[in-house]
């Protein structure tokens, strides 16, 4: 992260395969790095997305990317289970379960992640409602390849078709790591949304120190 002048701070995110994409909770992990912007609120472009991250009770709030491009469409194939399909930066894919815990994830999501109908592939999230407003979640990441703790950006979109189809426009989600985020939203007619904030906890585990060799040389 740097921040270049007087504008908004400038976030970069790499996967573990090494393509950049949009990550909104490694946007909200930027806030407890050493030498993290202060104050409440901070502006910021996340591999070219417009955020604002915010400190508040539950951890560090992100308010996702919202606009004409962003919001819910059309599921692009036909599917066994109710679902849905969303854009916010990166491609989410939800289907609800009746058991987050009974899915074989590693078997149930890398075809619908390679599925052709969507070029590129897409993250894929499992979710299942257990009160209202408050659901279970489960997620399977490209980039990752693999089930990850907690996919931000798939919550965000798990909570807003959940907010269309079940009522609430404040969810609460567990995730696999064993941590709560929570959802807010103001749903916009067509899909979109405003005001689409994402919260949880956030804490630094460590520092790490990249290998000198990592370095780029100094130019002459």
């Amino acid at each position: 992260m740097q921040r270049p002048g007087t504008g908004p701070w400038i976030l970069d995110h790499w996967d573990a395969d090494g393509s950049k994409s949009f990550c909104s909770n490694g946007s909200r992990a930027a806030l407890a790095i050493p030498g993290a912007p202060e104050g409440t609120l901070v502006e910021a472009l996340s591999n070219g997305e417009r955020i604002l991250l915010r400190r508040d009770h539950r951890g560090v709030g992100i308010r996702l990317p919202e606009g004409e491009t962003f919001g819910l469409r059309p599921v692009p194939m036909s599917t066994d289970l109710p679902a849905a399909f969303g854009w916010i930066g990166n491609p989410q894919l939800v289907l609800r379960v009746p058991s987050v815990a009974a899915v074989d994830l590693p078997a149930f999501a890398p075809p619908l992640r390679h599925h052709p109908a969507i070029p590129g592939g897409t993250n894929v999230n499992v979710v299942e409602v257990v009160a209202p407003g408050e659901a279970g979640i489960r997620s399977w990441e490209r980039g990752v390849e693999g089930e990850t703790l907690c996919c931000g950006t798939g919550c965000a979109v798990a909570a807003a078709w959940l907010a269309r189809t079940e009522g609430p426009s404040e969810w609460r989600l567990h995730t696999a790591g064993g941590e709560d985020v929570s959802v807010t939203l103001v749903p916009e007619a067509g899909g979109g949304w405003h005001d689409l904030w994402l919260s949880g906890p956030v804490r630094r585990l460590g520092v790490a120190q990249p290998d000198p060799s990592l370095r780029p040389s100094p130019r002459p």
